[in-house]
């Protein structure tokens, strides 16, 4: 098969098109021919050298793709040639095929073509496992969420109006403000001309905050929680490291969660598959929450797609596309 390389860490370009060797899936694993997958952050990580994907994982990168069951382990009982699915990766996704655990596995929702379900499992495992396992996010409570144009920031913006709570979003431009009105947001806050932290004070602060910065967001973000708030970050794209003010902490009776995803044990990813099935699923299939994608680019042509992530122009996702599919 054909996947992308990382031929050296570096810029956008070390990406190649290559031939590599077909993967061997094992008992308990899924082989899947790829029909697309989608851009995150860690993509453009680990092509730095800077985030590897998890022991056992494909070398290639792509956390999520979407596509068809080509045949399936001796152990698996829930899957079957033809099914079309997406699903959840620690690498690999960035191939023409790959070999995926059944647990991680979801089956394409009946409101989406099989291109735009690539776009759904990080964002909608993230988005759940954080926001509501972790954060427990209540209807009537307000969700802050940073990047709200962004992949997991529109699944978001979407899910908790969907589930009763009302939001509020961090974007950089107006016009990535109105997208993200449009899905559902409440309260629009452009970072680039207004204080976050002033507007949630003002709205009696967050119950929930999710937040992609990390260190440079950190005091305000403690500052723009409501009493018995919480705080999940799921990001450092601010920085690694801040100064923490644990009396303000305290005073809020508030909670800080950090997590990734990626490199969790199986049994944990999937049982947030699992949960995003039973709890998500039903709103996808249902049309109440859709995928939203920027762009679709040929797999061929990923250092242009992660050119224009690093640049921050895209709302939503944006999408490789396996040859076959370009073809089509």
């Amino acid at each position: 098969m054909h996947a992308i390389v990382i031929t050296e860490p570096g810029a956008p370009e070390v990406l190649q098109w290559l031939e590599v060797p077909d993967p061997e899936p094992g008992p308990d694993d899924v082989l899947v021919q790829v029909a697309a997958s989608a851009l995150n952050r860690a993509d453009l990580m680990q092509r730095q050298g800077l985030y590897p994907p998890p022991p056992g994982a494909p070398p290639y990168p792509g956390m999520e793709c979407s596509g068809t069951v080509i045949s399936t382990g001796a152990d698996v009982t829930q899957w079957h040639p033809g099914d079309e699915v997406c699903a959840l990766l620690g690498g690999g996704g960035y191939a023409e095929q790959v070999a995926v655990p059944q647990g991680q596995l979801l089956p394409k929702p009946v409101s989406t073509t099989l291109i735009q379900a690539a776009a759904l499992p990080e964002a909608a495992c993230t988005v759940w496992s954080n926001v509501f396992q972790l954060a427990k996010l209540k209807p009537g409570e307000l969700l802050l969420v940073h990047g709200g144009s962004s992949g997991i920031g529109t699944m978001a913006i979407q899910l908790a109006k969907a589930t009763g709570a009302r939001v509020a979003c961090t974007a950089g431009s107006d016009d990535k403000l109105a997208r993200c009105v449009a899905l559902g947001a409440d309260i629009a806050i452009n970072y680039k001309s207004q204080d976050f932290a002033k507007v949630m004070r003002q709205e009696g602060g967050a119950d929930v905050i999710l937040d992609i910065m990390g260190g440079s967001y950190l005091h305000r973000n403690i500052e723009a929680l409501a009493v018995n708030g919480r705080l999940s970050v799921i990001g450092s794209q601010g920085g690694r490291r801040a100064e923490l003010d644990l009396l303000t902490l305290m005073g809020k009776r508030a909670s800080i969660f950090a997590t990734t995803l990626r490199a969790r044990p199986a049994a944990e990813k999937n049982a947030i598959v699992q949960a995003v099935r039973d709890n998500v699923w039903p709103l996808i299939d249902s049309g109440q929450v859709k995928p939203v994608i920027d762009t679709e680019l040929p797999m061929p042509d990923a250092a242009q797609a992660h050119q224009r992530l690093a640049e921050s122009g895209h709302t939503g996702k944006i999408l490789l596309l396996a040859p076959h599919k370009v073809e089509a």
